[in-house]
């Protein structure tokens, strides 16, 4: 009732694993999870969820304060635990900078298969000039590491600057970077 009275559309499960069961990769939203649950716990569905590369940030609650769990929690991904009685506020608050997070989370996911999409678009040659770029290389050291011309190495290059949607060299190593694929 409190996430309704807020225009939020909650769904409520009889256990971590009914969730896991309909959970979808492109599922958006948080988690409110209680650690102790029937079947799986709070801190084996953080695990879990973590496990799956589930972008889904989690707030954790409990009624027994126990800082061994709080640290589990936190350390297998829990975005917050609050300990019961908590303020109704409290939770709100929560919810709306987790939806917040996982929006920036799905927008930052969407632009890393971008950019990794992009560089399979990529020939193996241009995947090499692209990787000795990152390397910090110049043209003249590409060409004589691949042994090829200087002037075909400015053709990949801007065959890779093409491809990969580039408008600087610095633009380019920075979505490179930020896709881990370098």
């Amino acid at each position: 009732m409190l996430l309704r009275s807020d225009g939020l559309n909650p769904s409520g499960f009889s256990s971590a694993q009914s969730f896991l069961d309909v959970l979808t990769p492109e599922a958006r939203g948080c988690v409110i999870s209680d650690v102790r649950m029937p079947g799986m716990d709070g801190v084996e569905l953080l695990r879990t969820l973590k496990a799956r590369r589930c972008l889904l940030p989690v707030i954790v609650i409990t009624g027994h304060a126990d800082v061994t769990v709080a640290v589990q929690a936190m350390k297998a991904g829990a975005a917050e635990f609050v300990q019961k009685p908590f303020e109704s506020e409290l939770i709100l608050r929560l919810v709306r900078a987790c939806l917040e997070d996982n929006d920036d989370a799905i927008d930052a996911s969407a632009r890393r298969l971008r950019v990794l999409r992009r560089i399979e678009s990529l020939t193996a040659r241009e995947r090499q000039v692209l990787d000795l770029i990152m390397e910090g290389a110049s043209n003249k050291l590409i060409a004589s590491s691949l042994t090829i011309s200087p002037r075909t190495v400015e053709i990949y290059r801007a065959n890779v600057m093409s491809k990969m949607r580039a408008d600087s060299l610095s633009e380019l190593i920075r979505m490179t970077l930020s896709s881990g694929a370098a």
